[in-house]
């Protein structure tokens, strides 16, 4: 609460210019000298840009999509030189949130068309997207950093092209290209040559409108399951009656989770629809059937399992349309369906995330690097040809930022395709502002020393935050949680990308200088970016670690928490990979997976590794940590990593998992935990 209010706050001074002391409206354009870019020498992974001086600020958060995207790639134009344009397109973690950390003077501007005006000078051009062909949002955005242009929707080229702007348009890609392939194929062969090769980008070329939270107004809740069952032990043919919301032409059929915190929403593998008795609809999910119904897909996946069905956790969910015909008086929805389900049905037609716009994050980043933005499931063989094509090219410990398509089964298989070519991955896809923080200064408050604990025969536990591997999870959700009134009660590791040390210093430079002692950062899958050991090239391997080794150092995230796939099932690693973090990293252990189990492990009899037992509530945990009492004997210590799920716990429901823990149990940091491990079988101590 006290963080909206003072959001609240700076929107009212900053409005009157407080901060900044001239008046609003009036963007301050100050040209650096043309030749200037960022600083990339060949020993650091990421560009450093300028230190920002003063920032002129636009807000683009409830913009269209067309808007963010053309001042997503003017701030890459005008930051290249040196920062001074920041976008507010976030609010998680508070609109001002960041701004207000950098510590540097900024205006807000009431019309963000006048900052435009104010830079359009150091602009050459427009590059206008096809609508038609959403990829060629990631072309344009291409063609803007080779060119110093704006990328701008046809509407938005009539505007910018006329008074007062009178921008040229310099490339057109209107019926340029029909497909995915073709557009992306072509930049390639005419674009990969002129780019930087020391990154790539992946960026879904647009994103679901905004959705307002909650339930549409005319839905109402007709069926929801009241226990936490994830067993599918209540699979059975519901029937539903929607008759309440006949009266217009149609009407919608919702299932959210009625847990959201543990992700186990609903499953449903079959509907059929009956107006007055009489059959109108009738599909198994992730058929051609299903499409003519499903409305809004809203992050729901489907899976092969159980013959078939469409799952929705957390906060997706998923809406079918039916249409019954006029003078129906019963309508009834017999639904195949179990686990977790809340069903709303509503009579009014609700916005859907299935309409797209573009959108901004990372473009500033892209344009200002001059990097080749794509994006290409490697699911789909002729997408993933290129995809390969493209990370052959490159040199290995080249890293990839943004996404990949198709959500899991993309992640996991594209994550494995980069490692074979010794490419790692910062997610980063809403990542804002990236060229602002990457000018700002590693200035780390000192680690808060703690007491080790005796070694006893204990059962000792630490928690580890998922996620670390994720720069924009760093600038949002992390954020969200570490403000928790109650994190620093109890011990908690929190993974980070040790490449913030360069991508963004002042988000490591907040948590470190308000870190408690029970805060401990470690580093994120795999270490210095998201990566498999086991498919990365032996040949490059060693070197890669040792190479970022430093960043390990400077930003004292000395233990990785590692990922390790293959054909996207966890596998243990090689010897060669476990020796190579045991001597390049100089890890004194390693947290390993995110399975159903724990345990620890000494590979080569020299290097801990502890695999990570994953849950998603504090109920999870108890019950976890309850069953591994009971095969204790008490005789030796035991020692268990939980993985808390970064998207569903809070450090709150840390204490409560704590407090609900009797004597036997110890929780520690991750450096006490391997600490402790190392003792207990006799290890030497890591220096």
């Amino acid at each position: 609460m006290v963080r909206k209010f003072t959001a609240l706050c700076l929107t009212f001074l900053c409005t009157f210019s407080l901060t900044a002391g001239t008046a609003v409206g009036s963007a301050s354009s100050s040209t650096p000298e043309p030749a200037a870019k960022p600083n990339w020498p060949p020993n650091q992974e990421l560009p450093t840009f300028k230190s920002p001086k003063k920032l002129d600020v636009a807000d683009v958060y409830d913009a269209p999509g067309d808007i963010k995207l053309l001042f997503g790639t003017l701030q890459g134009i005008v930051n290249r030189s040196e920062p001074r344009i920041y976008l507010i397109e976030n609010q998680e973690e508070g609109r001002f949130a960041w701004l207000n950390d950098l510590d540097v003077p900024y205006k807000v501007h009431d019309d963000y068309w006048n900052i435009f005006a104010a830079y359009k000078q150091e602009v050459k051009g427009i590059i206008v997207y096809d609508p038609q062909v959403p990829d060629t949002i990631n072309v344009a955005t291409t063609l803007a950093g080779l060119k110093d242009a704006v990328v701008a929707s046809p509407e938005l080229a009539l505007k910018l092209s006329s008074a007062p702007y009178n921008l040229k348009v310099l490339e057109d890609l209107r019926g340029k290209f029909n497909s995915r392939m073709k557009a992306y194929t072509w930049q390639f062969e005419h674009l990969w040559n002129q780019t930087t090769h020391r990154m790539l980008i992946g960026l879904s070329p647009d994103t679901s409108i905004r959705i307002p939270p909650g339930m549409p107004a005319s839905f109402v809740t007709i069926a929801e399951e009241k226990e936490q069952i994830r067993d599918a032990s209540n699979r059975a043919v519901y029937n539903l009656d929607l008759s309440g919301q006949l009266g217009g032409e149609h009407v919608y059929l919702r299932f959210d989770d009625a847990f959201p915190q543990d992700g186990w929403g609903p499953a449903v593998h079959q509907v059929t629809v009956k107006a007055d008795g009489q059959e109108i609809a009738q599909f198994v999910v992730g058929t051609s059937d299903e499409e003519l119904y499903l409305y809004d897909r809203h992050n729901s996946k489907f899976l092969e399992g159980h013959g078939g069905h469409r799952f929705a956790d957390n906060g997706s969910y998923f809406v079918y349309e039916f249409t019954p015909p006029a003078g129906t008086t019963q309508l009834i929805a017999e639904v195949d369906m179990w686990n977790q389900y809340k069903v709303s049905a509503g009579h009014i037609r609700p916005l859907s995330s299935e309409n797209k716009e573009p959108y901004a994050y990372l473009r500033d980043y892209a344009v200002a690097n001059k990097a080749m933005v794509f994006w290409l499931d490697s699911n789909v063989p002729e997408q993933q040809a290129l995809f390969e094509q493209i990370m052959a090219d490159v040199e290995p410990g080249t890293p990839y930022l943004g996404w990949f398509s198709n959500d899991v089964e993309g992640e996991f298989s594209s994550v494995e395709i980069a490692s074979r070519y010794g490419v790692y991955v910062l997610a980063a896809d809403w990542f804002s502002n990236l060229t602002v923080f990457s000018g700002t200064k590693p200035k780390y408050a000192p680690l808060k020393p703690a007491a080790e604990p005796k070694l006893e025969n204990k059962i000792y536990v630490t928690y580890v935050v998922t996620e670390g591997d994720n720069f924009q999870y760093n600038q949002h959700r992390m954020r969200v949680m570490w403000d928790d009134p109650a994190r620093g009660q109890v011990p908690i590791n929190w993974t980070s990308s040790p490449l913030l040390h360069e991508g963004a210093p002042a988000l490591l430079n907040y948590y470190r200088s308000t870190a408690t002692e029970n805060d401990y950062l470690i580093a994120g899958p795999s270490g210095a970016g998201y990566f498999y050991p086991n498919p990365w090239p032996d040949e490059s391997f060693a070197a890669f670690l040792r190479d970022t080794e430093k960043y390990m150092k400077r930003t004292d995230m000395t233990i990785p928490y590692v990922l390790n796939r293959i054909d996207s099932e966890n596998v243990p690693l090689s010897p060669q990979k476990a020796a190579a973090y045991e001597q390049q990293y100089k890890a004194p252990g390693i947290f390993i997976s995110y399975e159903d189990r724990y345990g620890v492990e000494i590979i080569g009899n020299s290097l801990p590794a502890s695999t990570v037992r994953g849950i998603s509530t504090a109920q999870d945990g108890i019950r976890v940590l309850e069953e591994a009492k009971a095969q204790w004997d008490g005789s030796e210590p035991m020692f268990i990593s939980l993985g808390l799920l970064a998207w569903s716990m809070m450090p709150s429901d840390v204490v409560e998992l704590t407090d609900a823990l009797g004597d036997d149990f110890v929780v520690v940091r991750a450096d006490h935990y391997f600490s402790l491990i190392r003792q207990a079988y006799g290890l030497p101590k890591v220096k």
